[in-house]
């Protein structure tokens, strides 16, 4: 498989802790594979889903995104963006937009969609979520769980080549996160190339090809959901998994 996503040796270190955050990490992600980061508080995985989605700056490594190096200052961040979809734990809607509005800005301007075209694919997308009788509703007036899958539906309306996920489901309750991973799920099964960062260990092991898990800064163990949940090798994954 061809990989979408190659990171080597990304560092990134922020001054008001004087320690790397994340510390010659590599990872790889090829097409149509899901990826799921795990660790605790700490170990780096939300900032390396910012990193690569580059709303933060590594401080050494290199990224390559569809074969092209967006660590590069000259790259245009925009552009890269735009072709990716990203999910953080807050929904990040804008609160004065309907639920429609929310899908398609982007697709209007960022990828000059005609508004018409990018109204039906919203509309679409939102049946496919489950969501199309709230289209015209403000996202204050949904639930966490529907907030997130508005959210979701936002980052998957452009087709993304890669979709980054960080802890979705950090902040819903039991039957919420339910409703969350259910969609992912459907989205897995569609082929999507996701990373994401979860603490869903059961999600993780039934939807990723490969799990990462990280510690101090860098990817400590990885491989199969097999190798990693059920033959952790470091004391650090053992101490991890007993705490789940």
């Amino acid at each position: 498989m061809t990989a979408v996503l190659s990171a080597r040796g990304v560092r990134k270190q922020y001054a008001k802790t004087g320690r790397p955050v994340l510390e010659a990490l590599d990872v790889d992600l090829a097409g149509g594979e899901c990826v799921a980061l795990i660790g605790g508080s700490g170990s780096g995985k939300s900032t390396l889903l910012r990193c690569l989605a580059l709303l933060e700056t590594v401080d050494d490594g290199v990224v390559w995104f569809e074969g092209q190096d967006i660590c590069d200052p000259r790259i245009d961040a925009d552009a890269v963006r735009a072709r990716m979809g990203v999910v953080f734990q807050a929904y990040n809607l804008f609160p004065h937009l309907t639920v429609l509005d929310n899908l398609t800005l982007a697709p209007v301007r960022v990828h000059k969609t005609p508004k018409g075209e990018a109204r039906e694919r919203a509309v679409a997308m939102l049946e496919r979520v489950g969501l199309a009788d709230k289209a015209m509703a403000k996202p204050g007036e949904l639930s966490g769980g529907q907030q997130q899958r508005v959210a979701i539906a936002r980052a998957l309306v452009t087709s993304p080549r890669l979709l980054l996920l960080d802890e979705v489901t950090a902040a819903l309750d039991p039957e919420l996160t339910g409703e969350v991973l259910d969609l992912l799920r459907q989205v897995r099964a569609e082929g999507t190339t996701m990373l994401l960062a979860t603490h869903e260990l059961g999600f993780a092991r039934e939807v990723a090809d490969q799990i990462c898990f990280l510690h101090g800064g860098s990817v400590a163990e990885r491989g199969s959901p097999a190798d990693v949940l059920d033959r952790p090798q470091s004391a650090e994954l053992r101490a991890y998994l007993a705490r789940q």
